[in-house]
């Protein structure tokens, strides 16, 4: 997908900083078209376990298609406020999600549940008023809360999470490119030639403290 494209970085980061391997069993909420379920499977091999979920079916069964080669993939439909998966997980992230839905916090809290004392928790999430087209502020109207980045280190620690690392990157060009592809596909304005940064992805990694 697109975003892989202009925010592999972030996530190839993330993922390497948590030391993730063979065997560990995952939560991809709000999957989407399964970008992060596929690089997450790679990563755990058939000994481990990825949870596709997301509420929307359309978006689950493009999940579970993307990840339709690995046997370790498993398809779930279900609202990240309502999270209940089979068995408590190794690490539950989100990407690109908390600014969707009703209440961030809750979510959080729902994935830190969800995952085993010692596990962790990741999320990126976007600033989007800090994304510019020939300098000017970038909006988002359809989100509910577009900078929820802004304030994404706080929510873990308000959810009982021990943030471990946290940090914000953002994919910049000018004129024709994936930076520009990307921007047009998110809110169908083609910036030409003029110079684009993209809202900065907010990551956070959180451990879930031990006896909780």
């Amino acid at each position: 997908m697109l975003r892989d494209d202009v925010y592999r970085r972030p996530l190839a980061t993330a993922l390497e900083r948590l030391g993730i391997g063979p065997g560990w069993r995952c939560a991809d909420i709000g999957a989407g078209g399964g970008d992060v379920t596929v690089a997450l499977a790679e990563i755990v091999g058939r000994e481990g376990r990825v949870y596709a979920v997301d509420s929307d079916p359309l978006a689950r069964d493009e999940a579970a298609s993307a990840g339709a080669a690995f046997s370790q993939v498993v398809a779930i439909t279900q609202a990240g406020e309502d999270l209940r998966l089979p068995e408590a997980v190794d690490l539950a992230f989100c990407r690109f999600l908390l600014l969707h839905v009703e209440d961030p916090a809750v979510v959080v809290e729902r994935m830190r549940h969800a995952v085993r004392p010692g596990g962790w928790v990741v999320a990126q999430e976007p600033i989007t008023s800090a994304g510019r087209i020939a300098g000017m502020t970038l909006s988002m109207p359809g989100a509910r809360h577009p900078d929820v980045g802004a304030v994404l280190p706080a929510i873990a620690v308000h959810a009982g999470l021990e943030v471990v690392d946290a940090w914000a990157e953002a994919p910049a060009g000018a004129g024709p490119g994936p930076v520009a592809e990307y921007l047009r596909s998110l809110t169908g304005v083609d910036p030409g030639d003029d110079p684009v940064v993209l809202p900065p992805l907010v990551t956070v990694i959180a451990r879930v403290p031990n006896g909780c």
